[in-house]
Parts: C-alpha cells; structure tokens; sequence
C-alpha cells in the first residue's frame, strides 16, 4: 500500500459563509456522508501561506519573534505570510516575506515540504522554503506595522531549535516543521534530493 494523501471531494447539498472577515472567512457546508446522512461542517476559508526556513553559513536558523493574540503568546517563528493575491507565485511571496520581515535575499531555494495547518477546522496550505546563500538585501527596509513593529530577531543553531522543539519550548507550527524537516532531508537523501522552489503545489496552483 502507498501511504500518500488523495485527492477527493464528497458531495455538498448546501453552503453559507456566516462571517468574512479581512483576510479569512468562515464557511458552513452540508456535506454527504457514506452513510447517506447530512452534517454540517464550519470551517476557515484561508488564501494560504508560505514560510521560510533560512540558513545561513554557520548552520543557524533565521527567527523571528512575534506577538500572535489567539494564544496571547509572542512566539518564536521563521519569516511567513499569506498568498495575497489568488494564483500568486509562492516562490515570488516567499522572497517578498524575507526582505519584508528580515531585510534579507538568497541565492538558493527549495521546496522543504508542504502542509495543511489545522485540516480538521481551515483549509490553510503552507509551503516552507529551505532558503540558502544568504545577504543582506538591497534597498531601504521595509516600514512595519501592528505587531510586527515589535517582533524580535535572532539567528538559532539548528542542534538548538531541535532540542526545543522536543522540549515543548517552542510552538509555531512551521518553525517546528521546517526544522524537523530539515534535521531528516539531511539524515536521508540530502538537500540536493529536495524538490525545486517552482516544484507544483496542487493546493494552491501557481504560473511559474
């Protein structure tokens, strides 16, 4: 048996969004079971996002430290940001959250993995780049706001995100994944064997 997801969609007799807000929605769907029975299922509508591992030369990671109000936390995470705009490159947003939120450029990208966050109540994508080679980026910096205006930045060994993520230290769902994921492209086939940054992303379609 191949353990690998599938694509498949059951059917939806009727459907509402009781909410949208600025960048999500919330959506109910009558969904047809197996059964036979209809249930209601509420949901996130999400554009989707993307996320950046960035490491540079001396094997440390690029974080950055956030206020997030769902978990009145500020949380250690690694650059992100939403698909703004439908059909959007998420190479192209992935570059453009790296200068905006940590003023840096790479030479060398890489489709570490891709993910759903919280399939079971939002149907958010991620895709987390492995970024590499990097430098500081040209231009003037990009002018922040709300809680961004306060976040916070260091560099991280890998060894030591590793060790934090077991330890239940740190919670950010892309900094615990792409760190992970990293540890085990490194102990299987190597970087090298890690899909292009243009790989396909069936759950957000792209123009390359």
């Amino acid at each position: 048996m191949t353990i690998k997801d599938t694509a498949q969609a059951w059917e939806i007799r009727a459907t509402e969004t009781p909410f949208v807000g600025n960048k999500t929605s919330v959506r109910t769907d009558e969904v047809l079971m197996p059964d036979g029975s209809l249930v209601r299922r509420d949901y996130q509508v999400h554009p989707g996002s993307v996320a950046v591992l960035a490491l540079d030369g001396e094997d440390r990671v690029l974080l950055i430290k956030q206020y997030r109000h769902p978990v009145r936390q500020k949380l250690w995470e690694i650059p992100a940001g939403l698909l703004d705009v439908p059909g959007e490159n998420p190479l192209h947003a992935a570059q453009r959250e790296l200068y905006e939120e940590a003023h840096v450029k790479a030479e060398d990208w890489r489709v570490l993995t891709d993910v759903y966050t919280t399939p079971g109540g939002c149907d958010e994508a991620v895709r987390i780049f492995l970024a590499r080679g990097l430098a500081e980026a040209d231009g003037e910096r990009f002018e922040v706001e709300d809680e961004e205006a306060d976040m916070e930045h260091a560099r991280v060994p890998v060894d030591e995100l590793v060790r934090g993520v077991l330890a239940g230290e740190l919670h950010n769902n892309c900094l615990v994944v792409g760190v992970l994921a990293l540890v085990a492209a490194r102990s299987g086939e190597g970087i090298d064997a890690l899909r292009p940054a243009q790989a396909p992303w069936p759950a957000r379609p792209f123009e390359a």
